[in-house]
């Protein structure tokens, strides 16, 4: 059956409680997520993260990932050296094999859309 979901206030939903960033590169960074939404096949998840100023690695290489900045400011370090600063209103797409850094310079809460490779 196809339904319809709302989520009214993106800014505020509660998404749990905070947990250390593994792959912080600064010991002590802090994420939380929710997913409001995963296809049938776990290919497709939507949802809300929230992550504390620090410096991550992130690697897309089995996903591709579509990003809406809903609050704060982040620099993005392509592998090859090449920076964008993103903030409120920003869309960033991270297409399938993107690797590189994430400096969250005020913590950001994005909506994300991961397409995750099958298998």
């Amino acid at each position: 059956m196809i339904d319809l979901e709302t989520y009214p206030g993106a800014a505020t939903i509660d998404l749990g409680p905070a947990q250390l960033k593994p792959t912080s590169t600064t010991g002590n960074q802090f994420e939380a997520a929710k997913a409001l939404f995963t296809s049938e096949d776990g290919r497709v998840e939507i949802g809300l993260w929230e992550c504390t100023p620090g410096h991550f690695t992130a690697d897309r290489s089995t996903s591709s990932e579509i990003c809406h900045v809903i609050s704060g400011r982040a620099s993005l370090a392509r592998r090859d050296g090449e920076l964008r600063e993103i903030g409120p209103g920003d869309v960033l797409v991270l297409p399938r094999g993107w690797t590189g850094a994430w400096t969250i310079l005020e913590t950001m809460r994005k909506l994300y859309i991961l397409h995750h490779d099958a298998g």
